[in-house]
């Protein structure tokens, strides 16, 4: 294949539309502010305006991957956070369709994510993938065969909901506490820290505190860390991957403690799947938003 392909990340704060070749390599790539609080057509207006440039050198449907939970018969949305406010219900397959002029498939980004590693990045030549995402929250995919599994509601791979030991008094992303993402994330970790030291900082900033040697950043940093890589033994077990691969930016404090908490709790008949860092940073859910167009499991529209 030598056409080059279009995949979209919408994601809360930015988005981003990148022309990606047959292996998985990007191009070119066109990036903006995501104009979340001007609502959904904002936002796909954007998303359109940054695809359009690339579209002369495409041919074929365009990619996208979204933040949000995605309807696997339509292209639109499920359920969306805060992040972009109104985006639940929105028809995201249709209304780009109409503006680009292209069929569309859509995904959501952590889905994204893990296509565009096992194609391109650390998942690849590998059938079997758990992808879990780190960032604010905990996302998680699971891929078979080069396609994601959606599940009934598009939403299967999503590993932060999981109970999880130490965090009880943490509270999930979905409202609720006690869950892997309230404590394995980047919002679980300021939370985590603001209980121990009555301190409000970022996620971030609990990470860069951890790396200067403050003692409460590291026992944080740590215990997520052992949590989210017992919990990681344990989806082996169920799930029978070929490899577990970790992304995302609040990934990268928690992969030692995670990697020794993994390796002491995966079961013996799993001690060779590895535990890997993803590749591809901050391209991976374009390159994976533009592997979708091979052979989407999402359905196609149309602008007519």
């Amino acid at each position: 294949m030598t056409t080059p392909l279009v995949g979209i990340d919408i994601g809360g704060t930015k988005t981003a539309a990148a022309l990606v070749d047959g292996t998985g390599r990007v191009l070119e790539r066109r990036e903006a502010p995501t104009p979340a609080r001007s609502g959904p057509r904002a936002v796909l207006d954007t998303a359109a305006r940054l695809a359009i440039d690339l579209l002369g050198a495409a041919t074929g449907p365009v990619g996208v991957g979204t933040a949000g939970t995605v309807d696997p018969t339509t292209g639109g949305i499920r359920y969306a956070t805060d992040s972009l406010p109104g985006w639940t219900g929105t028809p995201v397959a249709d209304e780009l369709a109409a503006r680009l002029g292209r069929r569309v498939r859509v995904t959501n980004d952590v889905n994204a994510a893990a296509l565009g590693e096992c194609w391109a990045g650390a998942g690849r030549d590998r059938d079997h993938v758990l992808l879990v995402a780190v960032g604010t929250g905990l996302g998680g995919a699971v891929v078979r065969h080069g396609r994601v599994e959606a599940g009934a509601r598009g939403a299967a791979g999503e590993v932060g909901h999981l109970p999880a030991p130490g965090a009880e008094r943490l509270r999930c992303g979905c409202g609720r506490y006690g869950h892997l993402e309230a404590i394995a994330s980047g919002s679980g970790l300021a939370a985590a820290y603001l209980i121990e030291t009555g301190t409000h900082v970022t996620g971030r900033a609990v990470a860069e505190r951890a790396a200067a040697g403050d003692g409460v950043a590291q026992r944080v940093v740590e215990r997520a860390g052992a949590v989210l890589g017992a919990a990681l033994a344990g989806l082996v077990a169920l799930l029978d991957p070929d490899a577990v691969v970790v992304a995302g930016g609040a990934a990268g404090p928690l992969l030692p403690s995670a990697s020794t908490a993994y390796s002491a709790e995966v079961p013996a008949g799993w001690a060779d799947v590895p535990l890997l860092p993803a590749t591809l940073g901050v391209d991976a859910v374009l390159v994976g938003a533009a592997r979708l167009t091979l052979d989407g499991p999402h359905i196609e529209r149309t602008n007519g």
